[in-house]
């Protein structure tokens, strides 16, 4: 057999006798690259990924410890809301009332000063009807006597004008009086 050489132009790899030599050399240096793979860069890689899942695992926890305690957050908000709600209800409602009984309470005192004014006024309007015949009939006498005295030129007795200005009052008095 022939030896394969460059300069046959032959591939010695594929040369039977080499194959000894090709597998050593195969065999050390995929060992050696095992070896340091193993030893070295592996558990380097692996303690990386370990580090890496672990490092998830506590985002996790900790996203999900988040969540719980926005959710405690949330309902502790809308449990605050809502006591706020019916505490302004609660607050709406007292001072309509504290309103209602203020303009309650000045209603009546109005009504009361309203009656008290009404009354005065009722007993004044029947004091001067009750005072009005008397006063008209004394103008009624005084102007007639002026009128006498300027129509004759002479004084009338005014107990005469009078009895006439009572007679005609007497007779006239429902219809102008109201009695």
């Amino acid at each position: 057999m022939e030896a394969y050489t460059a300069e046959s132009g032959g591939m010695p790899q594929l040369n039977p006798e080499f194959w000894v030599s090709q597998i050593f050399w195969l065999i050390l240096t995929f060992g050696t690259l095992l070896i340091v793979l193993s030893k070295l860069i592996l558990p380097k890689i692996s303690a990386n990924l370990e580090s890496r899942k672990s490092q998830i695992l506590e985002n996790i926890e900790a996203a999900e410890k988040q969540r719980k305690e926005s959710e405690l957050k949330i309902k502790e908000f809308d449990d605050l809301v809502a006591k706020s709600k019916i505490e302004a209800k609660n607050i709406l409602a007292q001072a309509r009332e504290k309103v209602q009984k203020d303009i309650t309470s000045k209603r009546e005192t109005l009504d009361k000063q309203l009656d008290e004014e009404i009354k005065k006024a009722e007993d004044e309007i029947s004091a001067l009807r009750k005072n009005a015949p008397e006063k008209i009939n004394k103008i009624a006498i005084d102007t007639s006597s002026e009128l006498v005295k300027k129509l004759i030129g002479a004084d009338v007795n005014a107990s005469s004008i009078s009895a006439i200005v009572d007679d005609l009052s007497k007779r006239n008095g429902d219809k102008y009086y109201g009695n």
